[in-house]
């Protein structure tokens, strides 16, 4: 007998009249707060087999309380249970408050019954704490509910912030973001390795803290580099990235689309057919007479030496950057450069490149680069890459807008109108 024993019996014989509860849901209830109740795996095995002798399924006082099979009955519904670890798991049981021992003169466990074969006295184990403790033993059960789904989300979002921050130095690294992201990542490395394989909930929200502290840290950086760069009118690493996801395209391109028209042109040539050098006065015909001040009757040389032609005829070679235009309307170059601004956006051409474009071949050709890149836009896999090559070869002197604009002027004539 101890002090503890004896406060069980005394709650055990607080227990109302009326209160009875479901003994299996009490029993799942336990098997949920057995690390607060300091109960083991197999000391619950042994309550399970005790509880399957108690004939109702209500825990209540009027049923009486008492359970008295012997050891070698328990080791039998314990799959064979040892019967000294038995012994030692109902200690535990009675140790833990859970049962009580009504112990008979002789220690064994039995009843005695009347003549009509109702029970008159029994001798064993009581389960009254367990009614007593029915209400204590469900708060038990939530409050292990509550912070295992605690600790569980805490392990979800460390996972997804561990993901975060992985992809983040990843994004960095391939974009050649400057800073110390070898650093970072070896930080990161260490703060991940530095949790231990059973680690304690406040383990995982220190761990929470550190990794959130980290992924703002980078971020910050990211969003920093990214507005710097806005500031400098330079997005290249952005362009780099999506050149190299095509690195084929923008080579092959350009050139198969200039032999194509080139050809066309030698074959019309050869039918009597004058190409766009030969045909200023058509030209001028061509344009509005406000639109001949801006280019010329046969067009003029902008900057790198690339010839600009006239705005109606790259309308009339272009006719869909018109929806672009103020209003669906293009009256002017400015108008022009307006709406190639507008489709560079679209088309997700960096400002970089545009804007390298139109230090290389001049604004006015840029914009009508643009046009015809909208025109042609589903042969053309990645519209940044295509414009950063064609500014390339327009320093070197190996690109001519003509063939571009003559190719689509043909293929947008009217049927049975053949355009030299």
């Amino acid at each position: 007998m101890t002090l503890g024993m004896l406060a069980n019996q005394v709650m055990a014989g607080e227990i109302k009249p009326d209160q009875s509860v479901a003994k299996w849901k009490l029993f799942r209830a336990l098997c949920e707060a057995k690390p607060l109740l300091g109960i083991t795996d197999r000391a619950l095995a042994v309550l399970n087999a005790l509880l399957s002798f108690y004939p109702k399924n209500e825990l209540a006082q009027e049923n009486g309380l008492i359970v008295f099979p012997s050891n070698i009955q328990l080791s039998l519904r314990t799959h064979g249970m040892a019967e000294q670890t038995v012994r030692r798991h109902l200690a535990a049981l009675v140790e833990a408050g859970l049962l009580l021992r009504k112990d008979s003169p002789n220690g064994k466990r039995y009843v005695r019954r009347d003549r009509a074969g109702e029970i008159n006295e029994a001798f064993g184990f009581s389960l009254a704490p367990l009614l007593a403790r029915a209400e204590e033993i469900e708060q038990l059960a939530a409050e292990v509910m509550a912070e295992r789904l605690h600790v569980q989300r805490l392990r979800e979002r460390i996972t997804l912030c561990r993901r975060d921050i992985a992809k983040l130095i990843e994004a960095a690294v391939e974009e050649d973001v400057p800073g110390d992201w070898q650093g970072l990542h070896q930080e990161f490395r260490d703060l991940v390795e530095g949790l231990p394989r059973s680690p304690t909930t406040a383990q995982l929200e220190q761990m929470l803290d550190e990794l959130t502290g980290l992924r703002a840290e980078i971020l910050n950086r990211l969003e920093t580099q990214i507005k710097s760069t806005k500031q400098r009118g330079n997005a290249r690493y952005t362009e780099r990235h999506i050149q190299n996801s095509n690195p084929e395209s923008t080579s092959e391109l350009e050139p198969s689309f200039e032999t194509k028209q080139g050809a066309a042109a030698a074959q019309d040539n050869g039918r009597g057919a004058v190409t766009m050098e030969g045909k200023k006065h058509q030209d001028a015909e061509m344009t509005r007479p406000e639109e001949r001040q801006d280019g010329g009757p046969g067009g003029r040389h902008d900057a790198g030496g690339l010839k600009s032609f006239p705005l109606g005829l790259v309308l009339q070679a272009c006719p869909e950057i018109l929806a672009y235009g103020p209003d669906g309307v293009i009256r002017n170059w400015r108008d022009l450069m307006s709406a190639a601004v507008t489709v560079r956006s679209m088309l997700g051409v960096s400002p970089s490149a545009y804007e390298e474009a139109a230090n290389v071949m001049g604004a006015e050709n840029a914009a009508t680069v643009m046009a015809c890149i909208l025109e042609r836009g589903g042969h053309i896999t990645s519209a940044g890459g295509y414009l950063r090559d064609l500014t390339r070869r327009s320093e070197k002197g190996e690109f001519a807008i003509g063939p571009m604009l003559m190719a689509l002027l043909r293929a947008n004539a009217p049927a049975g109108r053949k355009v030299g």
